[in-house]
């Protein structure tokens, strides 16, 4: 099989345009430079701090920062991204990068994601963000898609009680007794069942615009958490529309309409209709 040339990645992405690439229009019209100067302050280790110059240069802030916005675009794993982002040449283009480029992995994602995480600045990004994007016409009005995704991660080897005492908050005892061994605990992650399996993890919950399929919020809880304990604080008042579809535990989706009350306060109260229910992928 013959190898992709230059040329014929040029002439794909063309084709990719021709037909209309939202990643294309996203990365025209947010002014990525004015996100760098925040971005760095966070991730990069200052000169004064670094034990040597060797090593190779780390990857642009901004490549990076397009990488979580993709990823929360598409709701994809750190794995799944990396592996998009090799795979699709619309991906990679909106990364800024070529095809002989370097593209982060998903370790890398991760460690990026929890600095700016530690520094408390991914929602300040995104809000950033989603003003550029409705500055620019890509209001959030075309209706609400909100959906969950449960993200498995290792399952831990723990003992009754040590599983009873981390379900109240507090660390066994030989946990703190080992140091190392109370770094690769995930106490978080809890156990929930899907179609019959079991599944130990995280849920990943998104709010998308129906009409430009951006997500506009999102939320991460454990795998136990029930996906309507979530909805509230998923639901996004700019959204001038008042349809919201929300996907139950058995993927049927049923419509559901936002109704103002009749104090005309600002609050809304739900309506889960038993008719029409509607299918969106």
């Amino acid at each position: 099989m013959a190898q992709l040339s230059f040329l014929d990645a040029d002439k794909r992405l063309a084709a990719l345009s021709k037909q209309g690439d939202p990643l294309e229009v996203i990365a025209r019209l947010v002014p990525w430079e004015e996100f760098r100067a925040e971005i760095e302050a966070v991730v990069l280790t200052a000169d004064g701090d670094k034990k040597n110059t060797a090593g190779r240069k780390p990857i642009d802030a901004l490549v990076m920062f397009r990488m979580l916005v993709v990823q929360s675009l598409y709701n994809l794993s750190d794995e799944q991204v990396e592996y998009q982002a090799r795979d699709r040449l619309s991906f990679t283009r909106f990364l800024a990068l070529g095809i002989e480029d370097r593209i982060p992995d998903g370790t890398t994602l991760w460690l990026f994601r929890e600095k700016l995480a530690k520094a408390r600045l991914i929602e300040k990004l995104f809000e950033q963000f989603s003003r550029h994007l409705e500055a620019r016409g890509y209001i959030a009005r075309g209706g609400q898609m909100v959906d969950a995704t449960i993200v498995p991660v290792p399952k831990q080897r723990n003992s009754r009680e040590d599983n009873e005492a981390v379900k109240a908050g507090q660390t066994p005892e030989e946990w703190e007794k080992k140091p190392a061994k109370n770094r690769q605990k995930d106490k978080d992650a809890r156990w929930t069942k899907k179609h019959n399996k079991s599944f130990f993890g995280y849920k990943n919950h998104i709010n998308a615009d129906a009409k430009h399929k951006l997500i506009r919020c999102y939320d991460v809880s454990d795998a136990s958490v029930h996906d309507s304990q979530t909805l509230d604080g998923l639901l996004n008042k700019a959204n001038t529309s008042q349809i919201l579809w929300a996907v139950d535990s058995d993927r049927r989706s049923d419509r559901v309409r936002l109704e103002t009350s009749h104090s005309g306060d600002e609050h809304a109260s739900y309506r889960r209709s038993t008719r029409n229910a509607e299918r969106y992928p």
